[in-house]
Protein backbone atom coordinates (compact mmCIF):
# COMPACT_ATOMS: atom_id res chain seq x y z
CA UNK A 1 0.00 0.00 0.00
CA UNK A 2 1.38 3.23 -1.26
CA UNK A 3 0.94 6.13 1.77
CA UNK A 4 0.68 9.88 0.49
CA UNK A 5 3.22 12.18 2.27
CA UNK A 6 0.97 13.28 5.32
CA UNK A 7 3.64 15.76 7.01
CA UNK A 8 5.67 16.82 4.33
CA UNK A 9 2.05 17.24 2.44
CA UNK A 10 -1.04 18.17 4.02
CA UNK A 11 0.10 18.88 7.31
CA UNK A 12 2.74 21.36 6.53
CA UNK A 13 0.84 23.13 4.08
CA UNK A 14 -1.55 23.98 6.76
CA UNK A 15 0.66 24.54 9.52
CA UNK A 16 2.84 26.93 6.74
CA UNK A 17 6.37 26.85 4.96
CA UNK A 18 8.03 28.38 8.32
CA UNK A 19 7.08 25.56 10.61
CA UNK A 20 10.31 23.83 10.79
CA UNK A 21 12.41 27.51 11.05
CA UNK A 22 9.98 29.24 13.76
CA UNK A 23 7.22 26.92 15.28
CA UNK A 24 8.25 23.99 15.64
CA UNK A 25 8.90 24.02 19.62
CA UNK A 26 7.78 26.75 19.84
CA UNK A 27 4.38 27.03 19.42
CA UNK A 28 1.15 24.97 19.64
CA UNK A 29 0.02 24.42 15.98
CA UNK A 30 -3.28 22.24 14.49
CA UNK A 31 -4.04 21.55 10.91
CA UNK A 32 -7.05 20.19 10.15
CA UNK A 33 -5.92 17.62 7.11
CA UNK A 34 -8.99 15.29 7.04
CA UNK A 35 -10.25 11.81 7.24
CA UNK A 36 -8.91 10.82 3.63
CA UNK A 37 -4.99 10.92 4.05
CA UNK A 38 -5.00 9.70 7.52
CA UNK A 39 -7.92 6.92 6.74
CA UNK A 40 -5.25 4.15 5.62
CA UNK A 41 -2.31 4.69 8.49
CA UNK A 42 -4.88 2.18 10.54
CA UNK A 43 -7.53 0.61 10.48
CA UNK A 44 -9.19 -1.90 12.18
CA UNK A 45 -8.44 -5.52 11.04
CA UNK A 46 -4.90 -4.03 10.95
CA UNK A 47 -5.16 -3.19 14.37
CA UNK A 48 -6.65 -6.33 15.30
CA UNK A 49 -3.95 -8.38 13.31
CA UNK A 50 -1.06 -6.85 14.98
CA UNK A 51 -3.23 -7.09 18.66
CA UNK A 52 -3.68 -11.13 17.63
CA UNK A 53 -0.32 -11.99 16.12
CA UNK A 54 2.96 -10.25 17.52
CA UNK A 55 4.23 -10.45 20.65
CA UNK A 56 2.94 -7.84 22.43
CA UNK A 57 3.13 -7.41 26.23
CA UNK A 58 4.26 -4.52 29.02
CA UNK A 59 6.28 -2.22 28.71
CA UNK A 60 5.14 -2.16 24.91
CA UNK A 61 1.64 -3.01 25.26
CA UNK A 62 -0.28 -0.77 28.41
CA UNK A 63 -3.45 -0.02 29.67
CA UNK A 64 -4.01 3.28 32.13
CA UNK A 65 -7.18 3.99 33.88
CA UNK A 66 -7.12 7.61 36.00
CA UNK A 67 -3.55 7.80 35.69
CA UNK A 68 -2.52 4.54 36.47
CA UNK A 69 -1.26 1.21 35.18
CA UNK A 70 -3.61 -1.12 35.16
CA UNK A 71 -1.96 -4.76 35.74
CA UNK A 72 -0.98 -6.91 33.38
CA UNK A 73 -2.40 -10.39 35.14
CA UNK A 74 -6.03 -8.83 34.60
CA UNK A 75 -5.90 -8.79 30.53
CA UNK A 76 -2.92 -11.55 30.02
CA UNK A 77 -1.61 -14.63 30.81
CA UNK A 78 1.87 -16.62 30.59
CA UNK A 79 1.29 -19.58 27.82
CA UNK A 80 3.70 -21.88 28.66
CA UNK A 81 3.38 -23.99 25.36
CA UNK A 82 5.11 -20.66 23.52
CA UNK A 83 6.45 -19.11 27.12
CA UNK A 84 5.23 -15.93 26.18
CA UNK A 85 2.24 -13.22 27.73
CA UNK A 86 -0.55 -13.64 25.40
CA UNK A 87 -3.86 -11.26 25.48
CA UNK A 88 -7.00 -12.75 27.01
CA UNK A 89 -9.34 -11.41 24.25
CA UNK A 90 -12.47 -11.21 26.58
CA UNK A 91 -10.27 -9.42 29.53
CA UNK A 92 -9.30 -7.18 27.50
CA UNK A 93 -12.29 -6.52 26.46
CA UNK A 94 -13.83 -6.26 29.41
CA UNK A 95 -10.29 -3.67 30.56
CA UNK A 96 -11.49 -1.27 27.46
CA UNK A 97 -15.44 -1.27 28.06
CA UNK A 98 -14.40 0.11 31.68
CA UNK A 99 -12.84 2.77 30.28
CA UNK A 100 -9.19 2.11 30.66
CA UNK A 101 -6.71 3.37 27.73
CA UNK A 102 -4.60 0.99 25.74
CA UNK A 103 -1.12 2.34 24.72
CA UNK A 104 1.00 0.94 22.05
CA UNK A 105 4.47 1.75 21.52
CA UNK A 106 6.78 1.90 18.71
CA UNK A 107 4.11 0.51 16.74
CA UNK A 108 5.85 2.45 13.63
CA UNK A 109 8.19 -0.98 13.89
CA UNK A 110 4.80 -3.28 13.45
CA UNK A 111 2.92 -1.50 10.74
CA UNK A 112 4.84 -0.38 7.29
CA UNK A 113 2.28 2.86 6.62
CA UNK A 114 2.56 4.23 10.27
CA UNK A 115 6.18 3.66 9.36
CA UNK A 116 6.26 5.44 6.27
CA UNK A 117 4.48 8.48 7.65
CA UNK A 118 7.17 8.04 10.84
CA UNK A 119 9.63 8.28 8.12
CA UNK A 120 8.33 11.78 6.25
CA UNK A 121 8.06 13.48 9.49
CA UNK A 122 12.07 12.22 10.21
CA UNK A 123 12.87 13.64 7.03
CA UNK A 124 11.14 17.30 8.26
CA UNK A 125 12.62 17.75 11.54
CA UNK A 126 15.93 15.26 11.00
CA UNK A 127 14.88 13.84 14.44
CA UNK A 128 14.35 10.16 15.02
CA UNK A 129 10.75 9.73 15.58
CA UNK A 130 9.02 6.93 17.69
CA UNK A 131 4.70 6.47 17.70
CA UNK A 132 2.39 5.27 19.90
CA UNK A 133 -0.33 4.24 19.71
CA UNK A 134 -3.87 5.16 22.29
CA UNK A 135 -7.00 3.88 22.26
CA UNK A 136 -10.14 4.57 24.55
CA UNK A 137 -13.69 4.72 24.85
CA UNK A 138 -15.53 6.71 27.33
CA UNK A 139 -15.05 10.13 29.18
CA UNK A 140 -11.92 8.74 31.32
CA UNK A 141 -8.78 10.94 31.54
CA UNK A 142 -6.30 8.12 30.96
CA UNK A 143 -3.07 10.48 32.21
CA UNK A 144 -3.35 13.41 34.97
CA UNK A 145 -2.22 16.94 33.87
CA UNK A 146 1.49 16.54 32.24
CA UNK A 147 4.26 17.48 30.33
CA UNK A 148 6.47 15.65 27.88
CA UNK A 149 10.24 15.94 27.88
CA UNK A 150 10.04 15.28 23.77
CA UNK A 151 8.17 17.26 21.00
CA UNK A 152 5.04 15.80 19.80
CA UNK A 153 3.02 15.53 16.85
CA UNK A 154 -0.61 13.95 17.23
CA UNK A 155 -2.56 12.70 14.43
CA UNK A 156 -6.30 11.78 15.24
CA UNK A 157 -7.32 8.63 13.30
CA UNK A 158 -10.80 7.61 14.53
CA UNK A 159 -13.22 9.29 17.00
CA UNK A 160 -12.96 12.41 19.30
CA UNK A 161 -10.87 13.45 22.08
CA UNK A 162 -10.88 16.63 24.46
CA UNK A 163 -7.54 18.22 24.37
CA UNK A 164 -6.73 21.34 27.22
CA UNK A 165 -2.93 22.52 26.25
CA UNK A 166 -1.17 24.85 28.78
CA UNK A 167 1.75 26.80 28.01
CA UNK A 168 5.32 25.74 29.85
CA UNK A 169 5.63 25.70 33.25
CA UNK A 170 9.75 25.97 32.50
CA UNK A 171 11.07 26.46 29.33
CA UNK A 172 12.52 23.99 27.55
CA UNK A 173 12.59 20.91 30.64
CA UNK A 174 14.43 18.14 29.79
CA UNK A 175 14.48 14.51 30.94
CA UNK A 176 17.66 15.24 32.99
CA UNK A 177 17.23 18.52 34.51
CA UNK A 178 17.80 20.43 37.55
CA UNK A 179 14.01 21.30 38.19
CA UNK A 180 11.37 18.94 37.67
CA UNK A 181 9.25 20.86 40.60
CA UNK A 182 7.74 23.75 38.02
CA UNK A 183 3.56 23.68 37.63
CA UNK A 184 1.16 24.17 34.64
CA UNK A 185 0.24 27.94 34.24
CA UNK A 186 -3.28 28.64 34.43
CA UNK A 187 -3.73 30.31 31.28
CA UNK A 188 -5.03 28.05 28.39
CA UNK A 189 -3.02 28.08 25.03
CA UNK A 190 -6.00 25.78 23.38
CA UNK A 191 -9.09 23.95 24.22
CA UNK A 192 -11.00 21.91 22.02
CA UNK A 193 -12.05 18.77 20.34
CA UNK A 194 -9.57 16.80 17.86
CA UNK A 195 -11.80 15.15 15.06
CA UNK A 196 -10.09 12.41 12.49
CA UNK A 197 -7.90 14.00 10.43
CA UNK A 198 -7.17 16.79 12.62
CA UNK A 199 -3.01 17.28 13.60
CA UNK A 200 -1.75 18.94 16.82
CA UNK A 201 2.24 19.95 17.71
CA UNK A 202 2.45 20.29 21.63
CA UNK A 203 5.96 21.50 22.01
CA UNK A 204 8.61 19.82 24.27
CA UNK A 205 7.37 21.23 28.38
CA UNK A 206 3.95 22.20 27.50
CA UNK A 207 1.47 21.08 29.81
CA UNK A 208 -1.71 19.15 28.63
CA UNK A 209 -4.82 17.42 29.75
CA UNK A 210 -6.06 14.39 27.36
CA UNK A 211 -10.02 12.82 27.93
CA UNK A 212 -12.46 11.39 26.35
CA UNK A 213 -15.67 12.30 25.17
CA UNK A 214 -17.84 9.56 25.57
CA UNK A 215 -17.26 7.99 22.31
CA UNK A 216 -14.53 6.10 20.73
CA UNK A 217 -11.06 7.75 20.16
CA UNK A 218 -7.84 6.43 18.50
CA UNK A 219 -5.07 8.94 17.83
CA UNK A 220 -0.81 8.43 17.07
CA UNK A 221 1.59 10.70 18.80
CA UNK A 222 4.71 11.27 16.97
CA UNK A 223 7.49 12.24 19.42
CA UNK A 224 10.86 13.15 18.58
CA UNK A 225 13.56 14.31 21.14
CA UNK A 226 15.68 17.39 19.10
CA UNK A 227 19.21 18.31 19.91
CA UNK A 228 20.06 20.99 22.32
CA UNK A 229 23.25 22.70 23.00
CA UNK A 230 23.76 19.87 25.79
CA UNK A 231 24.43 17.49 23.07
CA UNK A 232 26.30 19.66 21.34
CA UNK A 233 28.60 19.45 24.64
CA UNK A 234 28.97 16.25 24.68
CA UNK A 235 29.81 16.18 21.46
CA UNK A 236 32.63 18.55 22.36
CA UNK A 237 33.87 15.97 24.66
CA UNK A 238 33.94 13.20 22.27
CA UNK A 239 36.50 15.52 20.43
CA UNK A 240 38.80 15.94 23.33
CA UNK A 241 39.88 12.03 23.05
CA UNK A 242 42.43 13.37 20.21
CA UNK A 243 43.78 15.52 22.59
CA UNK A 244 46.69 14.12 24.40
CA UNK A 245 46.47 16.65 26.76
CA UNK A 246 42.53 15.98 27.88
CA UNK A 247 43.85 12.15 28.04
CA UNK A 248 47.08 13.06 30.84
CA UNK A 249 46.33 12.41 34.48
CA UNK A 250 45.01 16.28 36.46
CA UNK A 251 48.11 16.98 38.47
CA UNK A 252 46.88 16.54 42.17
CA UNK A 253 49.97 16.11 43.73
CA UNK A 254 52.02 18.79 41.58
CA UNK A 255 53.27 21.98 42.45
CA UNK A 256 50.41 24.61 42.76
CA UNK A 257 52.35 26.79 39.81
CA UNK A 258 52.35 23.52 37.84
CA UNK A 259 48.95 22.95 38.61
CA UNK A 260 47.85 26.66 37.31
CA UNK A 261 49.69 25.99 34.32
CA UNK A 262 48.10 22.93 33.59
CA UNK A 263 44.78 24.06 33.92
CA UNK A 264 45.29 27.54 31.70
CA UNK A 265 46.91 24.75 29.07
CA UNK A 266 43.54 22.56 29.32
CA UNK A 267 41.36 26.14 29.18
CA UNK A 268 43.42 26.96 26.17
CA UNK A 269 43.13 23.83 24.33
CA UNK A 270 39.31 23.55 25.10
CA UNK A 271 38.52 26.60 23.45
CA UNK A 272 40.65 25.45 20.58
CA UNK A 273 38.55 22.26 19.96
CA UNK A 274 35.12 24.67 20.65
CA UNK A 275 36.43 27.06 17.95
CA UNK A 276 37.38 24.23 15.55
CA UNK A 277 33.76 22.17 16.29
CA UNK A 278 30.66 24.54 16.12
CA UNK A 279 27.04 23.54 16.60
CA UNK A 280 26.59 23.07 12.59
CA UNK A 281 29.36 20.49 12.40
CA UNK A 282 27.71 18.59 15.33
CA UNK A 283 24.37 18.59 13.47
CA UNK A 284 25.95 18.02 10.19
CA UNK A 285 27.81 14.68 11.54
CA UNK A 286 24.52 13.69 13.25
CA UNK A 287 22.47 13.67 9.89
CA UNK A 288 25.58 11.67 8.16
CA UNK A 289 25.12 8.90 11.19
CA UNK A 290 21.49 8.89 10.81
CA UNK A 291 20.09 5.39 10.55
CA UNK A 292 18.56 3.51 7.67
CA UNK A 293 15.18 1.72 8.15
CA UNK A 294 16.70 -1.89 9.42
CA UNK A 295 13.69 -3.75 6.55
CA UNK A 296 14.39 -7.06 5.26
CA UNK A 297 14.01 -7.16 1.56
CA UNK A 298 13.93 -10.94 0.55
CA UNK A 299 14.62 -12.36 -1.82
CA UNK A 300 16.09 -10.70 -4.29
CA UNK A 301 20.03 -9.73 -2.49
CA UNK A 302 20.28 -13.57 -1.73
CA UNK A 303 19.16 -14.60 -5.18
CA UNK A 304 18.83 -12.16 -7.47
CA UNK A 305 16.02 -12.00 -10.32
CA UNK A 306 15.03 -9.28 -12.51
CA UNK A 307 11.88 -7.74 -11.39
CA UNK A 308 9.15 -6.24 -12.65
CA UNK A 309 9.63 -2.87 -14.56
CA UNK A 310 6.31 -1.32 -12.44
CA UNK A 311 8.16 -2.56 -9.45
CA UNK A 312 9.35 0.17 -6.90
CA UNK A 313 12.97 0.76 -6.27
CA UNK A 314 13.08 2.93 -2.63
CA UNK A 315 15.91 4.02 -1.25
CA UNK A 316 16.09 3.32 2.71
CA UNK A 317 18.31 6.00 3.67
CA UNK A 318 15.87 8.08 6.57
CA UNK A 319 17.44 11.45 4.99
CA UNK A 320 18.82 12.31 1.90
CA UNK A 321 20.96 10.09 0.27
CA UNK A 322 24.56 11.53 -0.38
CA UNK A 323 25.97 11.06 -3.43
CA UNK A 324 29.18 12.94 -4.42
CA UNK A 325 32.17 11.88 -6.55
CA UNK A 326 35.26 10.53 -4.77
CA UNK A 327 38.38 12.47 -3.64
CA UNK A 328 39.69 14.46 -6.87
CA UNK A 329 42.86 14.92 -5.34
CA UNK A 330 43.20 11.00 -5.76
CA UNK A 331 43.67 10.02 -9.34
CA UNK A 332 42.85 6.55 -8.33
CA UNK A 333 39.57 7.66 -7.37
CA UNK A 334 38.59 9.48 -11.15
CA UNK A 335 36.23 6.42 -11.77
CA UNK A 336 34.53 6.47 -8.33
CA UNK A 337 31.62 7.95 -7.46
CA UNK A 338 30.76 8.08 -3.04
CA UNK A 339 27.56 7.22 -1.48
CA UNK A 340 27.63 8.04 2.09
CA UNK A 341 24.48 6.77 4.53
CA UNK A 342 24.19 5.90 8.20
CA UNK A 343 27.77 6.67 9.22
CA UNK A 344 29.25 4.40 6.01
CA UNK A 345 30.83 5.26 2.67
CA UNK A 346 30.40 2.79 -0.05
CA UNK A 347 32.39 3.38 -3.25
CA UNK A 348 30.82 2.60 -6.89
CA UNK A 349 31.81 2.93 -10.60
CA UNK A 350 31.21 5.96 -11.88
CA UNK A 351 29.04 4.91 -14.49
CA UNK A 352 26.39 4.22 -11.72
CA UNK A 353 26.45 7.98 -10.82
CA UNK A 354 23.52 9.01 -13.01
CA UNK A 355 21.24 5.93 -11.15
CA UNK A 356 22.65 7.40 -7.74
CA UNK A 357 21.53 10.85 -8.80
CA UNK A 358 18.18 9.61 -9.65
CA UNK A 359 17.05 7.17 -6.49
CA UNK A 360 18.82 10.43 -4.49
CA UNK A 361 16.71 12.93 -5.63
CA UNK A 362 13.55 11.13 -6.10
CA UNK A 363 14.23 8.54 -3.37
CA UNK A 364 11.22 6.38 -4.91
CA UNK A 365 11.27 5.12 -8.70
CA UNK A 366 9.83 2.34 -11.09
CA UNK A 367 12.33 0.09 -12.25
CA UNK A 368 11.60 1.01 -15.85
CA UNK A 369 12.35 4.53 -15.14
CA UNK A 370 14.92 4.17 -13.07
CA UNK A 371 16.39 2.13 -15.87
CA UNK A 372 15.74 4.83 -18.38
CA UNK A 373 17.42 7.34 -16.27
CA UNK A 374 21.22 5.20 -15.63
CA UNK A 375 22.69 6.67 -18.33
CA UNK A 376 25.32 4.36 -20.36
CA UNK A 377 24.17 0.99 -18.05
CA UNK A 378 22.99 -1.31 -20.31
CA UNK A 379 20.26 -3.80 -19.19
CA UNK A 380 22.61 -6.38 -18.08
CA UNK A 381 24.68 -3.73 -16.02
CA UNK A 382 22.07 -2.11 -14.67
CA UNK A 383 20.62 -5.86 -13.07
CA UNK A 384 23.98 -5.93 -11.66
CA UNK A 385 24.09 -1.97 -10.15
CA UNK A 386 20.25 -3.05 -8.76
CA UNK A 387 21.81 -6.02 -7.39
CA UNK A 388 24.66 -4.41 -5.90
CA UNK A 389 22.48 -1.53 -3.83
CA UNK A 390 20.26 -4.46 -2.81
CA UNK A 391 22.68 -6.35 -1.08
CA UNK A 392 24.22 -3.33 0.17
CA UNK A 393 20.39 -2.32 1.75
CA UNK A 394 20.76 0.85 0.15
CA UNK A 395 17.29 0.61 -1.92
CA UNK A 396 14.60 -2.15 -1.46
CA UNK A 397 12.43 -3.28 -3.79
CA UNK A 398 8.29 -3.48 -3.47
CA UNK A 399 6.02 -5.62 -5.67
Amino acid sequence: MSIAPLFTGPFLEQAGPDFVSARLGQEFVRAEVGEEPVRDLLTWSALNYLLSTHQLAAPQLRLFRDGAQVPMSRYSRMDELIDRQVLLPDALYRELRAGASLVLDSIDHLHPPIAAAADDLMRLVRELVQVNLYLVWGEQQGFDTHWDDHDTVIVQLAGSKHWTVHGPGRRFPMKVDTDHDHRPPESVVWQGTLSPGDIIHVPRGWWHAVRGTGEMSMHLTFGFTRRTGIDWARWIVEQLYAEELFRQDLPRFAEPEQRREHEDELVRTLTKVISAHRPADFLAARDRRFPRRPEINLPWPVRFEAPDDQAIVEVTALLELAVEPADSADPAAAEVVRVSVAGKTFRFASVMAPMLALLASERSVTVARLRAGSGDLDPSRFATALELLLQQHLVVLRD
